[in-house]
């Protein structure tokens, strides 16, 4: 059966004539309408480059895409956006993910998660003293990693990284207290850090009428620790397990870390100097609208049912 008209075909699908008599040159010169291997625009990150985009990561899984156009700039001399990495990246299968690094919940975890967010879904966060720690490390803080298998990803902490610990606290008046630390906490010194930098600040704020939010660390619910809370705490708030997301300092330590990789410290001093730079850089507002959070918190948690919560 021979190939119809241009004409014919025209009037029978209404397709422009334009197209059809293109199509039919290239059927009757290539024998076939798909486009021969090699039409199209050339990709931006060619071969060699990609190959050398798959080096850079290997070697340094923390590497960011400013850092990875740096490095094409220096070494392939090629000048591309972080958005064409981005995506040559994610055709390479690589995701850009943050480490698995919180305990799994259990079901017993999720369903206390929920009575808990039911029970204080209402409350009124004024009044409250949230209280965290974290661990800020010289180099690399929260760090998202390139990896072609997310969900396996793990946080590896290299042993002989510098720390630096820090303890603070925050209310709907704005900071609180704020304690650096490089040595090991047990309930003495956890005790010490809440008696110099807690209770003197909350009264200033609440006079006695406020509580207190902890975590379940051991050294938190010690025999001497609650001994020590009855007798200085208005109220010790009960707290979920495995539930760090529910805390709204985990948001301000993410923006605290952030803003310190920024400035790149180069050793242990430069540090500390650039943790106590941040917490008072931290802005009043940010603090009050994360307490404003904890109402959405708790209703995420009850319509997730007890599944941990992206905030």
């Amino acid at each position: 059966m021979g190939i119809r008209s241009a004409r014919k075909i025209h009037h029978d699908t209404k397709i422009p004539l334009s197209t059809i008599s293109y199509q039919l040159k290239k059927l009757r010169t290539q024998g076939s309408l798909q486009h021969r291997a090699g039409n199209g625009r050339r990709r931006k990150i060619g071969a060699k480059c990609s190959r050398a985009l798959g080096q850079f990561i290997r070697r340094n899984n923390e590497v960011t895409l400013h850092e990875l156009a740096e490095k094409l700039r220096n070494q392939c001399k090629l000048t591309v956006s972080t958005s064409t990495i981005s995506r040559h990246l994610h055709c390479l299968q690589y995701d850009n993910c943050l480490p698995l690094n919180t305990p799994m919940l259990t079901p017993e975890h999720k369903e206390r998660r929920v009575q808990w967010a039911k029970q204080h879904l209402n409350d009124n966060w004024e009044s409250t003293v949230f209280t965290d720690e974290s661990t800020f490390q010289l180099f690399r803080n929260t760090i998202r990693r390139w990896s072609k298998n997310p969900t396996e990803e793990k946080k590896r902490i290299l042993k002989n990284r510098q720390k630096v610990h820090v303890w603070v606290s925050i209310s709907s008046h704005g900071k609180v207290g704020f304690h650096s630390f490089q040595n090991i906490m047990d309930s003495d010194y956890y005790i010490e850090i809440l008696e110099n930098n807690l209770i003197s600040n909350a009264k200033r704020q609440f006079n006695n009428k406020w509580r207190l939010q902890q975590d379940n660390d051991p050294k938190h619910r010690s025999a001497k620790t609650e001994t020590w809370l009855a007798a200085n705490v208005p109220v010790i708030m009960n707290w979920p397990s495995n539930s760090p997301d529910l805390n709204p300092i985990e948001n301000m330590w993410n923006i605290i870390k952030h803003r310190i990789e920024k400035r790149k410290p180069t050793n242990i001093n430069e540090l500390k100097t650039f943790i106590d730079e941040e917490w008072k850089n931290i802005e009043k507002d940010v603090i009050i609208n994360l307490i404003n959070s904890m109402k959405n918190r708790c209703l995420l948690v009850i319509e997730s049912k007890g599944e941990r919560i992206k905030y």
